[in-house]
């Protein structure tokens, strides 16, 4: 992928998520490694919409945080990225989100169980980072967050957001949409009187590996980018 290449996935995704409710407002931000540069890592900037990313506002930044170029202004939440870059060299994409139903069911406190298709893909976990509901502005608080992901999928930041992480941006991109699934899912489950028993642990281990393959997350990501382009025609 070349680096021409890197900056449309980043729009792309911004179009899919922004599609797809998980904006809120200007306050949700992706982002995705330089190609053959692992030490800086193009974001979507300050100010804008996840649909409003363009070439011009992309900020490119270093892992210490920093702003090297681009038109926008950095987030002030750069560190959520920087520091999980730092931390995860197999990751090459991060996103932070505020997404309702994730961010509800990160206000119980409790685990996300395997209870749907969505679910299951989380099923090796979901942690949770309580250090803070506060905006993650430093380097030791991204830290923090990086940290409570560990070598998962995704962490929830109690009554905050998500931080969801993929080898690619198709991956992140299609995780934070389906963490957010399987928390609307999980909730009305609950609001129901709670879920039933459980699938045996092989059952589920076998859906998961089927729907987390890189050719299910580049699908999925290349339906939802045309839907999206559909819609801003």
């Amino acid at each position: 992928m070349t680096a021409d290449e890197a900056r449309q996935k980043l729009i792309d995704a911004g179009r899919i998520l922004d599609d797809a409710g998980q904006g809120d407002l200007t306050r949700g931000h992706v982002s995705i490694r330089v190609p053959g540069d692992p030490t800086h890592f193009y974001m979507k900037p300050h100010s804008f919409g996840f649909e409003e990313i363009t070439p011009e506002n992309i900020v490119l930044c270093n892992l210490d945080g920093e702003k090297i170029s681009g038109g926008g202004r950095k987030h002030s939440e750069v560190y959520i990225h920087s520091e999980i870059f730092k931390a995860r060299p197999d990751v090459m994409s991060v996103i932070h989100a505020h997404p309702t139903y994730a961010v509800a069911w990160s206000a119980t406190g409790k685990p996300l169980q395997p209870i749907s298709q969505p679910g299951i893909a989380f099923a090796d976990g979901v942690p949770y980072f309580t250090d803070t509901v506060d905006l993650i502005r430093s380097t030791e608080m991204g830290a923090g967050v990086a940290r409570a992901l560990g070598s998962h999928k995704a962490v929830l930041m109690r009554n905050h957001g998500v931080a969801v992480v993929g080898a690619t941006v198709e991956e992140a991109t299609i995780l934070t949409l389906m963490l957010d699934n399987a928390a609307q899912i999980q909730l009305l489950a609950a609001a129901a009187g709670g879920p039933g028993p459980l699938f045996d642990a092989g059952s589920i281990q076998r859906l998961h590996d089927n729907i987390t393959r890189a050719e299910q997350y580049t699908i999925n990501f290349e339906y939802l980018r045309r839907r999206a382009n559909r819609k801003l025609a």
